[in-house]
């Protein structure tokens, strides 16, 4: 089969800093060799050569928490959480939104909870080749308790649930769920565990009691799932770090206890931190939200994260996109957000959206670096994200290749 040969290009690997005058050869979906253009192979009849002098190449990235159905949620206050939409155009939203996503350079998606169950049937179109798409893990309806801070159908309605909620209550209810939902297509169990944090529930509300989180738990990863919860509080992170959570979204109140069971438990964190800020920014009070509050909340992870990054906790990207006004597409500016607030390096951040990433999915063998023998998920930017991270926020890449072949955008001329 004929080669892809990317010469002349800065390489970020997704672990080091940009490397200069490099050559990557693809072939047959995978990266082949990377290494100084002095150490090239020679071409032969048939490869295709790009020189990609001033441009970056780097590893596709992930983003961690990703609702597929999400279309200005919250704008319609009296049509219950999830059915705003029928499932079949549920499914061409998620369909677009994906494809979004991996035109802005994300290969893999990774869900947070999605309505009536659409995802695992979009999924299975991108892989099919019906639609294009990134690599996705997708997920299913939150599972939390009756009355919890989503429950919001009047109970003289009949209804037993909105669209992007299923409600379990005892550790049975949960085990049954979790398992409902995996047979539906679920790869990632979404828990709402307590409030705060985008609802207007006390962010001190625990909604799921210890027996139910261990139920669900136990049976997610019985069944081979990844299972994530909203947490906002101390205990109840704690709790279910005990219990052996895989990804705590949001950790508002992070502190060093938690970053100590983070380090030692392994598990992921997305501190989502955009769409709060973005909401201030916007709305300020409103919606039931009080700015001092908001402002509060991300003054304090602003001082953590850093302590948490250098202390070794994994942080992913991905944020509530599809909310009232934080329309999908927005994902670039995370990226301004940790590093000019949160003091994060760009190439530490870069690490968060690649390598932690990959490695969140269970695919950090093959995907999130850029080395001879991975899947070739790349990225071709104008510039370099280290120097400059506008490369990364303020716009798109020029190409993005899926296992060797343009996703989108468009590679130079030969």
């Amino acid at each position: 089969m004929s080669r892809l040969i990317l010469t002349h290009a800065t390489v970020l690997d997704g672990i080091h800093g940009p490397a200069a005058n490099h050559t990557i050869v693809v072939e047959d979906g995978r990266i082949t060799h990377v290494g100084h253009d002095a150490q090239a192979p020679r071409p032969v009849d048939g490869d295709r050569v790009v020189d990609l002098a001033g441009k970056t190449v780097m590893p596709g990235m992930f983003t961690c928490h990703f609702h597929a159905t999400y279309h200005e949620l919250g704008s319609r206050p009296n049509v219950p959480y999830g059915n705003e939409y029928p499932p079949a155009y549920q499914a061409l939203i998620a369909a677009k939104n994906l494809r979004t996503a991996l035109e802005h350079g994300y290969t893999g998606v990774v869900g947070a909870g999605a309505s009536n169950e659409v995802e695992g049937g979009v999924k299975r179109a991108i892989e099919d080749g019906l639609i294009p798409g990134p690599r996705f893990w997708p997920s299913g309806r939150e599972l939390s308790t009756t009355g919890h801070a989503n429950d919001g159908v009047p109970w003289h309605w009949g209804m037993p649930a909105p669209g992007a909620v299923r409600l379990c209550d005892g550790a049975d209810g949960f085990r049954l769920g979790v398992r409902e939902e995996i047979k539906r297509g679920a790869e990632v169990i979404k828990l709402f565990v307590t409030g705060g944090h985008g609802t207007t529930a006390p962010k001190n509300r625990i909604e799921m009691t210890r027996d139910e989180l261990a139920a669900a738990i136990e049976t997610a990863h019985a069944r081979g799932a990844l299972i994530r919860a909203h947490l906002v509080n101390k205990p109840a992170i704690m709790m279910a770090l005990e219990l052996g959570i895989d990804i705590v979204d949001h950790c508002d109140e992070m502190d060093d206890e938690i970053i100590a069971a983070l380090v030692e438990t392994g598990a992921f964190v997305v501190p989502s931190l955009h769409f709060p800020k973005h909401f201030l920014d916007m709305m300020g009070d409103g919606l039931g939200f009080a700015a001092d509050a908001i402002r509060a909340d991300l003054a304090h992870m602003y001082r953590e994260i850093p302590k948490a990054q250098a202390a070794g906790v994994k942080f992913v990207l991905g944020d509530d996109y599809g909310a009232v006004g934080f329309g999908h597409g927005l994902y670039g500016r995370e990226f301004r957000l940790y590093t000019e607030h949160a003091g994060i390096s760009p190439l530490e951040v870069i690490g968060w959206a690649t390598r932690n990433g990959a490695q969140l999915a269970r695919r950090g063998d093959d995907l999130g670096t850029i080395e001879a023998g991975r899947l070739a998920d790349l990225l071709v930017l104008d510039g370099d994200p280290i120097a400059d991270i506008g490369a990364l926020a303020d716009r798109p890449p020029l190409a993005v290749l899926k296992g060797g072949e343009l996703a989108a955008g468009a590679l130079p001329a030969v």
